[in-house]
């Protein structure tokens, strides 16, 4: 507790859970150690960043970097990967491309940039995957 520190300070100063006494700030703040960016982490306030989002493949979630305009985006899939939802995708559309086919994600068409199914123009790529 705060109390047992002469500084009324009592944080967490590494990845050790155990808090220690430490010095308060100019701003007679008690500030925490905070998880630099590739950490796993479960909330915001655990990384230096302020950022504790999907990075990869898994389901876990990590301190990262925010980006120019200071979002905490989650990693998201590219175009073309598979996928079982929009919010997957950075294009944020998930879908069959063909009644057989896994759902994949897909750029955004059309003029008024919607989710709409591709039809017989796949990508080069593509066409030899559905076969």
């Amino acid at each position: 507790m705060h109390s047992e520190c002469q500084s009324d300070c009592c944080v967490t100063n590494s990845l050790n859970p155990q808090k220690f006494c430490t010095a308060q700030t100019a701003f007679q703040q008690c500030l925490s150690w905070k998880k630099p960016n590739g950490y796993i982490c479960k909330d915001h306030l655990e990384c230096q960043s302020k950022c504790c989002a999907i990075s990869n493949y898994g389901v876990d979630t990590y301190c990262k970097a925010k980006t120019i305009f200071l979002q905490c985006l989650p990693w998201r899939k590219p175009n073309w990967d598979y996928c079982d939802y929009h919010r997957e995708c950075r294009s944020k559309c998930c879908i069959r491309l063909n009644e057989l086919s896994p759902s994949r994600c897909v750029p955004q068409s059309g003029i008024l940039l919607q989710c709409l199914p591709w039809g017989p123009h796949f990508p080069r790529e593509l066409k030899s995957w559905l076969i």
